[in-house]
């Protein structure tokens, strides 16, 4: 089994840009649409992610949403994540890409070996596969599996996975009849790909600390989040004592155009001006919050809430360039 202590020559200039001890970084999660918007412009989407390149941002999240159904909440046409990601490899320079995330469950783990090398080649070095296992049982079906074995699927198709990208690589496959030949996984890169939870998969925070570069969750009101994180660093203390593991958060943001407006609660985050979004985000990395990425939904364009916080929010917590 590879582990996450077995991949300490991961991208650096991706995974310790976004991930660091003691500071807190942020991210934009793609499409960046106006609230109640339902259908993206893409080529509108190259040009904000490289706007966000260009300001500052650490990373832009890209989620893998298989299926729509007119019973889900979000209506959203998402594109493929693989082609979404190879288009933002060459459209970007700086910026890490990260995948929030790849439903493992329902894909097979060395196509999803294969397309993290491919964006990780492209990108020279900055991606970060993150991964989940999905929770909707309808889907499962549509895919042939079952949704009670999404746990052990899991950790299963996270062990292929993790074999297939460690180094050296090693292509563990389905079956192996007498004669087989031995795989390879081309091209090779020099950097081996990190892995992060996106969610829990059905997995024990201890496996999560185990095996992955850190932990992505939804936000929650604080003192919510607050107990999520303590749970998580006794996980850490137990698994991993000795190494750094990673605690980020995705945060749904309508950013006022008064940048004095107090913050209130709206589901998965907050609406706010920029002087109580400051206050939020610095008790979040008092509290031990490594990276946020924002879901932007309001009546501003895309574009203006970017350039409002790469001017008055970023350099507060990143302050190089």
């Amino acid at each position: 089994m590879t582990t996450a202590s077995g991949q300490q020559n991961h991208a650096q200039t991706a995974a310790s840009r976004v991930f660091a001890n003691d500071a807190l970084s942020l991210g934009l999660t793609l499409p960046l649409l106006r609230a109640g918007a339902i259908v993206a412009d893409f080529d509108e989407q190259l040009t904000l992610a490289r706007l966000a390149d260009e300001r500052g941002f650490r990373a832009l999240w890209v989620r893998d949403v298989p299926l729509n159904s007119a019973d889900y909440p979000d209506p959203v046409g998402h594109l493929d994540p693989w082609a979404l990601l190879g288009a933002l490899a060459v459209h970007t320079q700086r910026i890490a890409l990260v995948s929030g995330a790849i439903v493992l469950t329902l894909r097979h783990p060395l196509h999803i070996a294969k397309a993290a090398l491919s964006v990780d080649m492209l990108s020279h070095g900055r991606f970060i596969l993150g991964l989940g296992s999905g929770d909707r049982p309808p889907e499962y079906a549509a895919f042939g599996r079952d949704p009670h074995e999404r746990r052990e699927l899991y950790r299963r198709h996270w062990d292929t996975l993790a074999a297939a990208l460690g180094k050296p690589s090693r292509v563990i496959p389905d079956r192996a009849p007498e004669g087989a030949p031995a795989f390879q996984l081309l091209p090779g890169t020099a950097n081996t790909v990190p892995l992060l939870a996106v969610g829990s998969g059905g997995q024990s925070v201890d496996w999560i600390a185990r095996h992955s570069l850190g932990w992505m969750t939804y936000h929650r009101e604080p003192d919510a989040q607050r107990a999520r994180y303590s749970m998580w660093r006794a996980a850490v203390e137990r698994a991993a004592p000795t190494a750094f593991r990673a605690f980020g958060v995705a945060m749904r943001l309508e950013l006022s155009r008064d940048p004095h407006e107090p913050a209130q609660p709206v589901t998965l985050g907050y609406r706010t001006g920029r002087h109580a979004l400051v206050g939020i985000l610095n008790d979040m990395r008092a509290g031990g919050t490594h990276h946020v990425t924002f879901n932007l939904a309001s009546e501003r364009p895309a574009a203006d809430a970017i350039e409002e916080l790469a001017h008055d929010v970023l350099p507060l917590f990143q302050p190089e360039p």
